[in-house]
């Protein structure tokens, strides 16, 4: 079997209660660990997830009867950007939670790093506990969103990984591109449960709550972030009639509150009070999606993946993406949504205009995104291609450094 024209995933037979130890940083649901979530619910009667922080996402998974642990009770003081000297002082920090994770990782077959931080401290502690590492590639790896050293640093330890799954063709690009070792690396796509997206609530009632009757209504769902592009959207209501408004649904992470201020100022300073709505963090998401008549994506550097470009189209939701990264493999200008530039406020604004204008057209090519996502994404077949490949790495690794073997040698070495 190819994914996505891909290398092959073999059809291991699933090693028999094969335990997992899911490792992720973020105490945040993100779209890393959204694709997480669905990834872990088939194992969650032989896993733990580690998580570096606590926060909503912890909840999530106690939610969905998902074993989970917090690691450490200190944030971790690396970010994508820190260069040579602030990543060597974040060693010593770092160290206990290596030693942690490395002591329960020795009741575990195989330590699953789903985030940049989390393959940090799964490699090493991978090292220690001789289990084998996979590590879940969820972003670009390229000095546009990386420090020289901690993009050397990401790629020399994915190379020690036993498999490198990647969200997207752009991510394995970049990821070899970078140095990567193709023969470790596979792309699996997130996975999607369609029927979670089927809006049984009135969208006149959400129109209404939100005062948007008679409106065009354009969604746009993510952090606010200056590479998320919002203030594109912006400058693109500027070249449309009065009755196309906007809705912000997301807010401010990770120190950008700047950004966040820098938008309500461009707001005003572009008259555009009446027309714009910041509604911050929301769990009504697909009831808010389905209320939109289009769903803008306008990062303006490269997208990994695109969650939000998929659930809209499964929302059965007109869509317009940057021109970039994965979301490129998600949308087919005029058959499933439709592709712009980066950064290109004209063009965007030109086809909201398109869609506000050509209602019938718009909503015939949604439909069709609606089968097509449906089909591309699901989520049982996602978790099958993911289930083989850790089947895999889990025959390969039999017998060698296996959790029997090495407890009998290494016990007590924690």
């Amino acid at each position: 079997m190819v994914i996505n024209n891909q290398l092959p995933i073999t059809n291991y037979p699933l090693p028999i209660r094969m335990k997992i130890l899911f490792l992720d940083q973020s105490g945040k649901p993100g779209g890393a660990e959204l694709c997480l979530l669905d990834i872990v619910k088939p194992y969650r009667d032989r896993c733990l997830v580690g998580l570096f922080a606590d926060g909503g996402f912890k909840d999530l998974l106690q939610q969905h009867e998902i074993p989970v642990q917090v690691l450490t009770g200190r944030s971790l003081q690396v970010s994508k950007d820190s260069g040579l000297l602030q990543g060597a002082s974040s060693l010593g920090q770092l160290l206990p939670l290596i030693t942690r994770v490395a002591k329960i990782a020795r009741e575990y077959d195989i330590i699953y790093a789903n985030t940049q931080k989390a393959l940090v401290v799964g490699a090493i502690a991978s090292l220690l506990s001789r289990r084998p590492l996979v590590y879940h590639l969820h972003d670009i790896l390229s000095t546009e969103h990386f420090s020289r050293t901690n993009l050397r640093l990401a790629v020399t330890l994915a190379n020690r990984a036993s498999l490198v799954i990647a969200n997207s063709q752009a991510s394995q690009k970049a990821f070899l591109a970078a140095g990567g070792n193709p023969k470790l690396v596979r792309v699996v796509y997130n996975g999607f449960a369609p029927q979670l997206y089927r809006q049984e609530n009135s969208v006149a009632q959400t129109r209404q709550e939100l005062g948007l009757e008679g409106k065009f209504v354009v969604g746009h769902f993510s952090r606010l972030a200056p590479w998320k592009g919002q203030h594109v959207l912006l400058d693109a209501l500027t070249q449309c009639p009065p009755e196309v408004t906007a809705i912000f649904v997301g807010d401010a992470l990770f120190g950008e509150q700047d950004y966040k201020q820098q938008l309500h100022q461009q707001v005003a300073e572009l008259g555009l009070e009446q027309r714009v709505q910041f509604l911050g963090f929301r769990s009504d998401v697909v009831s808010l999606m389905t209320a939109c008549d289009l769903v803008a994506h306008t990062s303006i550097a490269a997208e990994p993946f695109g969650r939000v470009i998929v659930e809209a189209m499964l929302c059965g939701r007109p869509v317009v993406a940057s021109q970039a990264g994965g979301a490129v493999e998600l949308v087919e200008t005029g058959k499933t949504g439709w592709l712009v530039p980066p950064g290109d406020a004209q063009k965007l604004a030109e086809i909201i205009n398109t869609c506000r204008q050509q209602s019938e057209m718009a909503s015939a090519i949604a439909h069709q995104a609606q089968i097509s996502a449906s089909q591309r994404f699901e989520l049982n077949e996602i978790n099958r291609q993911i289930e083989r490949l850790l089947a895999g790495v889990g025959s390969r690794e039999s017998g060698v450094g296996s959790r029997e073997e090495s407890d009998k040698e290494d016990k007590g070495e924690f």
